[in-house]
């Protein structure tokens, strides 16, 4: 993707700032984000260059949005409530800043006449499928967590103003994504802890909880290589899925060895409510379109785990 005027909203967050600096070089890029859970350090290296501006903003203000919108030939949208677990406690949240902050995203799209959207969407729409590697067709959708719920939802008012409005537009359910700049999720809540306690790790669920983890780097690249290939609707992770258990074994082995880790069970040994306990994702449609990923799932979290030591 070259010389292309590009808006990025999250742009300050994991996975937008590792979409910043794949874009940066060749083309003009501006960074939406209003930080409630980005961080500007996140993007300070690309501050200085001519092919970045940054804008504080939260997405849902469409007329501040329209204002970013002029001349803009794509629009990734990233920018969302990313933290599961919160949607439990504050059942609005998801809606506010997945479903609300899309319909924004697209309206001032649509009145800018800027035509393709790259939407971030998640593995969680399948919520508890019985086919696993769950493939993109898989059917019915019924999600188990708020946050799920919601970017489903996000999804079908995309693919309604592409229909309407004649957008392109491309959606990737992406696996659990680790590496660089992460902030939320197993990795970062086990280092957490054993900052604050050394010698016993809690863990949530079981242990036997068995996902698909994709390294950031291998995720941006499968957005930028896929867009706008076949029916724009892609599943972005690994062939290969990790425990908890090993996770947690892992971070312990380089943050605190020798810590005992505990597993404090969880509904149906989940982590928590609205958990997916086992998932994995079909992956043939984006490797037959030419993408491959370089890392599989337990090298991608070992990467993680070592990303989040060097970042300290």
């Amino acid at each position: 993707m070259k010389g292309k005027r590009i808006l990025i909203t999250g742009a300050a967050g994991f996975i937008g700032s590792n979409l910043v600096e794949s874009l940066v070089r060749d083309n003009s890029v501006i960074g939406v984000d209003n930080l409630s859970s980005g961080r500007e350090e996140n993007i300070a290296e690309f501050l200085s260059s001519k092919n970045f501006t940054f804008k504080k903003l939260d997405v849902k203000d469409i007329d501040g949005l329209k204002r970013e919108m002029e001349d803009v030939d794509i629009v990734f949208h990233l920018s969302a409530n990313a933290d599961v677990r919160k949607g439990y406690g504050d059942s609005g949240v998801d809606f506010r800043e997945n479903v609300q902050a899309t319909y924004s995203v697209l309206e001032a799209m649509r009145s800018k006449d800027v035509k393709e959207m790259v939407f971030s969407s998640t593995s969680a729409v399948y919520g508890n499928a019985e086919i696993i590697p769950t493939p993109e067709l898989y059917g019915p959708l019924k999600p188990i967590s708020h946050y799920g719920a919601s970017k489903l939802a996000a999804e079908a008012f995309i693919f309604s103003f592409s229909s309407n409005y004649g957008f392109k537009s491309s959606i990737f359910r992406f696996a659990n994504v680790v590496g660089k700049k992460g902030t939320h999720g197993a990795i970062a809540d086990f280092i957490e802890k054993l900052r604050k306690n050394r010698t016993t790790l809690d863990v949530l669920g079981d242990g036997t909880q068995k996902k698909s983890y994709i390294y950031v780097d291998d995720c941006v690249r499968g957005i930028i290589e896929l867009h706008g290939r076949e029916d724009g609707l892609f599943n972005l992770g690994t062939r290969g899925r990790t425990t908890v258990a090993e996770i947690a074994e892992m971070t312990v082995a380089k943050y605190s060895p020798g810590a005992r880790i505990n597993y404090v069970g969880g509904p149906g040994g989940a982590g928590w409510v609205g958990d997916i306990k086992y998932g994995g994702l079909d992956i043939t449609k984006a490797l037959r379109n030419g993408w491959k990923y370089e890392i599989e799932s337990n090298d991608a979290v070992k990467k993680a785990i070592e990303d989040a030591g060097a970042s300290k």
